[in-house]
């Protein structure tokens, strides 16, 4: 039974050179691809590197006098933490200051303007029918539409739905459209939207009764003169139209960004269907014939219901009554066209996506709908200065920590020190190289905090070396030689480290999973400086030990190698004991 144990200590003893060999390697890997990638230092978060503050006040929505409460808040602080984060927008803090504030920090080096517009977008969600839509400046460019049908159907061609083509842009123009609705005036538009077609159900918040001509009507004569004034090119008109309007009532609005070199300004009629019916929204790409990217819709129940009522009427209109305007925050993001009834609580909006569109649009259509308005108090761009102090601050406690660890290690452990460092200095480089490379990959970025951890981490993982040392010299006073002492405490050094990883790693995760903002950076450099210890202890420490125990230097004992066995107070040499001989008779001899 004692021969297994000596071919496997002895196969450990033989072979260190493969686990230093498939480090090195794997460190070399690493760095190859962190200077492939072109990112050759970490991300720093906003702390460190600056970035942008938004700072959102909640208001109370008319007729719901006590909606600011901590449930809604808690609710918009999580949409919009998706919000961001769906943009790839990784380390963005977004937090409740007080009891109607919600900060939002976001790190320089991601798409800020972005996360901006759809993090400042909080009002709720609608989908309301296209009564009338107008191109506003540029060069006329006929841009063709994105269209809306059945999930897994394929759009129907240009001759069946009467446009020119399917499209992407959020207010497209209908070619035609100029001051009438596909060849209608406007007030023959509204005085057709409002007469609800027989048997149809009439949009949500319509009355039944029939509605007087436009000329008798004073709030559609209001609503012909406030389309008319509308001037989408100009962008302070753009923030506040449309906006403060209730579902119930038609309103005028501008489309979200400019399509064909055009803005759009449109009259669109009472919400048919809530945003909050939208039970998922994501893009994928077509991998028909048709190809190209869209975005694929489910809706809840009621929202199924909803929508394949107004899409069957909807469908028996003709452009641009046919279409639906997608509204957030009073402005219309994407107005597709309903090729034909849609049941089944799934549709698709199609067109000319190119995958960051298609992208924002499910986005917006995921995470629209908030239960609170917010309005914008301030923009503020934090500068770097600050945080390059602190970062400086950081790395020279750090430097600090590091010097007095090795301070230490060489005046305790003389030649083993040579040991630790070495290894110190490969879990560095690890750390380091993996950092850059989490950057690009998961949008790490490295904050105050983080910087924090990395300084725990040192003694962390000295505090492994440290153990095995220990357990070495204590095999050396008991009067075993340098080779068999290192493969006899190993075993028992490697439970004490993997018990002790174990305990900061589980630490690390819980606090990562329960905080949120930068203590998570903290959180995560902790877990992952803990496994790179149990990495670099197992790869490199022991093998490089092993190795050196063989050197005369270190097997003999030298004064200044750490494990002079006089220093240590090491009993005499362990050796056999041989069984006593027969006593010979000498007499008989």
């Amino acid at each position: 039974m004692a021969a297994p144990k000596k071919g496997r200590s002895a196969s450990s003893q033989s072979k260190p050179g493969r686990s230093l060999a498939l480090i090195l390697i794997a460190i070399v890997a690493l760095t190859g691809g962190m200077f492939l990638s072109g990112h050759t230092t970490p991300r720093l978060g906003i702390d460190l590197a600056g970035g942008t503050s938004i700072t959102l006040k909640a208001k109370n929505e008319p007729g719901q006098p006590n909606a600011i409460n901590k449930t809604n808040m808690d609710t918009a602080v999580d949409i919009m933490n998706r919000r961001v984060n769906g943009l790839g927008v990784s380390e963005a803090e977004v937090q409740t200051q007080g009891n109607d504030n919600i900060i939002v920090n976001i790190p320089k080096g991601t798409n800020a303007r972005q996360a901006r517009d759809q993090v400042g977008t909080t009002a709720k969600l609608y989908f309301r029918p296209v009564l009338a839509v107008e191109p506003q400046g540029g060069a006329v460019t006929p841009t063709p539409k994105p269209s809306i049908s059945t999930s897994g159907s394929p759009a129907p061609s240009p001759s069946q739905t009467g446009d020119k083509a399917t499209s992407t842009s959020s207010g497209s123009p209908s070619p035609s459209a100029k001051a009438t609705s596909q060849g209608r005036p406007v007030t023959d538009a509204l005085k057709a939207d409002a007469t609800p077609t027989p048997g149809a159900k009439p949009p949500v918040g319509s009355k039944a009764s029939p509605t007087p001509p436009p000329a008798a009507n004073p709030a559609t004569a209001a609503l012909q003169a406030k389309f008319a004034a509308l001037d989408c090119t100009k962008r302070a008109v753009r923030a506040v139209a449309g906006k403060g309007v209730k579902p119930s009532e038609p309103t005028v609005a501008c489309s979200s960004k400019a399509s064909g070199g055009q803005w759009q300004k449109f009259i669109l009629g009472p919400a048919e269907v809530d945003g909050t019916e939208v039970k998922k929204a994501q893009a994928s790409f077509d991998t028909t014939a048709a190809g190209g990217w869209q975005v694929n819709m489910e809706f809840t129940d009621k929202g199924a219901k909803q929508f394949g009522e107004v899409t069957t009427r909807l469908s028996q209109q003709q452009p641009p009554q046919n279409q639906f305007g997608i509204v957030l925050d009073g402005q219309v993001v994407s107005n597709p066209a309903v090729n034909g009834p849609i049941g089944g609580g799934s549709a698709q909006i199609t067109g000319s996506f190119s995958q960051e569109e298609a992208q924002n649009l499910a986005n917006m259509l995921s995470y629209g709908a908030l239960p609170l308005t917010f309005h914008t108090e301030s923009v503020s761009t934090v500068t770097a200065a600050l945080g390059g102090e602190q970062l400086h601050a950081g790395l020279i406690a750090g430097a600090i920590g590091l010097g007095l660890v090795v301070i230490y290690l060489v005046v305790y452990y003389r030649g083993l020190s040579t040991i630790a460092i070495a290894s110190l200095l490969v879990s560095a480089a690890l750390t380091y190289v993996i950092m850059s490379l989490l950057g690009p990959a998961i949008g790490f970025a490295l904050n105050l905090p983080a910087v924090c951890g990395a300084i725990v981490a040192i003694g962390i993982t000295a505090d492994s070396f440290i153990v095995f040392f220990e357990r070495i010299r204590d095999e050396i006073r008991e009067g075993r030689t340098l080779r068999p002492a290192v493969e006899r405490a190993w075993p028992r050094a490697r439970r004490t480290i993997l018990v002790s990883d174990f305990v900061s790693f589980l630490a690390a995760a819980v606090l990562f999973i329960v905080t949120v903002g930068k203590v998570q950076g903290f959180a995560f450099t902790l877990g992952l400086t803990t496994l790179l210890d149990v990495v670099v202890v197992f790869f490199f420490t022991k093998p490089l030990m092993t190795i050196l125990a063989r050197k005369k230097f270190f097997a003999e004992g030298n004064r200044w190698s750490g494990l002079d066995p006089q220093r240590l107070g090491a009993k005499p040499p362990l050796r056999r004991t041989r069984r006593a001989s027969a006593p010979v008779d000498m007499k008989e001899a």
